[in-house]
């Protein structure tokens, strides 16, 4: 099935590969790096040799020459980078399906890696990093001097508004915890494999900012992640199904800050998602009945229920319905995050979901749904942020 739109259907994530996810991975993030894409392009069928396109992260620490370098690459006729941190995520994808599409490039690797646990923490915000002059900086200077430092400090008032605008609990936000941690706990390459929560567990959990809880936040992970996208022609002659392409988009929406959009008129809602899932729909030629199954950026439990919402999953404020009734669970009408998402498996800024996303296509999910033919998946939230739609080649 083809949409409207010329990037359709195009492209395809054809390799999929990452290090393992754990808390100190004892090595550089170059080579972390380099593990990850060498592990992708194995599982493509492909060599260094035959990639001429790669794509990143303007957070990531690893540049394009030293990862070609390193790994063997020749010549490079393509390279972009995406900003906003996790709102990245499948903006770097939408940017290989274009270069495949256009002839820019014929096998682009995208790739994520970090030490994100034993090096630097993302969690711990604004406050002991370096000053600068940055724009960036000085719309920081509005926040932190009055206590808003970290990423959950910012995230807690948006959640406390939507709590007190449609009635919601904090227990709404466990039962997205409980759905994560029981799906890592059948993934072997999860950091909670084996090690599920209750929503009793996440109640007793202690507070972080408050309506966060500890297990609202997502872990902190050391590892890399890289996918391969060729042709969805060209895909069809490697050895794993090609999760074709059906949509990439980008939304920056109205009076846009980084995770503190507090003066729009509604700050209950994630417009620019809002803006992405229109785009997903309107390239795909689908609708939200259509999509089987989902990986929705987690990195904290509360923007989890919005992005339901503005991907026309369930009406505005009827996310905690839709969750409460089981719609997440492998057997629901949208299986959610079955690697164990960002809470669960690993946070390597929404690339290893994008992974999952692969997996659900191919049908060698651990938790692998029936009937999975179109994957949403998106990236990162309260930013600047990214989706896609994958599909299986029909």
């Amino acid at each position: 099935m083809t949409g409207a739109s010329p990037l359709s259907g195009r492209a395809a994530i054809a390799g999929i590969g990452a290090t393992e996810f754990s808390k100190a991975s004892g090595r550089s993030e170059l080579r972390l790096a380099c593990e990850a894409v060498l592990a992708a392009l194995a599982d493509a069928g492909l060599t260094p040799a035959d990639v001429d396109g790669l794509v990143t992260f303007t957070a990531e620490t690893n540049s394009e020459i030293h990862v070609a370098r390193n790994t063997g690459m020749g010549e490079v006729t393509f390279f972009s980078r995406i900003g906003y941190g996790g709102g990245a995520g499948c903006g770097t994808v939408q940017q290989a399906a274009m270069a495949v599409a256009t002839g820019a490039a014929e096998v682009v690797v995208c790739y994520r890696a970090f030490n994100e646990r034993s090096g630097e923490r993302y969690g711990l915000g604004q406050a002991d990093r370096v000053m600068d002059t940055s724009a960036d900086r000085a719309a920081y200077a509005w926040m932190t001097p009055f206590g808003l430092n970290t990423p959950a400090q910012w995230v807690a008032l948006f959640a406390r508004r939507y709590l007190h605008e449609y009635g919601a609990t904090s227990e709404d936000f466990g039962r997205v915890a409980v759905v994560d941690r029981k799906h890592a706990a059948t993934n072997p390459a999860a950091w909670y494999y084996e090690r599920p929560i209750t929503l009793a567990d996440h109640q007793a959990s202690r507070w972080i900012a408050e309506p966060l809880r500890l297990l609202d936040c997502c872990q902190e992970t050391d590892g890399g992640q890289a996918l391969v996208i060729v042709s969805a022609e060209r895909a069809r002659d490697l050895p794993h199904p090609p999760a074709v392409i059906r949509a990439a988009a980008q939304g920056l929406g109205d009076d846009q800050h980084m995770m503190t959009s507090y003066y729009r008129p509604e700050i209950s809602g994630i417009p620019e998602m809002g803006l992405v899932a229109r785009q997903l729909y309107a390239q795909s030629g689908l609708s939200p009945d259509e999509v089987d199954a989902a990986i929705l950026y987690d990195h904290f439990t509360p923007l989890v229920l919005p992005q339901l919402e503005e991907l026309g999953f369930c009406g505005t404020g009827e996310a905690k319905d839709f969750i409460a009734d089981g719609h997440l669970e492998l057997g629901g009408r949208l299986p959610v995050n079955t690697h164990g998402g960002q809470l669960g498996e690993a946070y390597l800024h929404g690339m290893n979901g994008i992974a999952e996303g692969v997996r659900l296509v191919r049908g060698t999910s651990c938790n692998q749904p029936d009937g999975v033919g179109h994957v949403l998946v998106t990236a990162g939230t309260g930013v600047p942020t990214s989706g896609l739609v994958l599909g299986v080649d029909r």
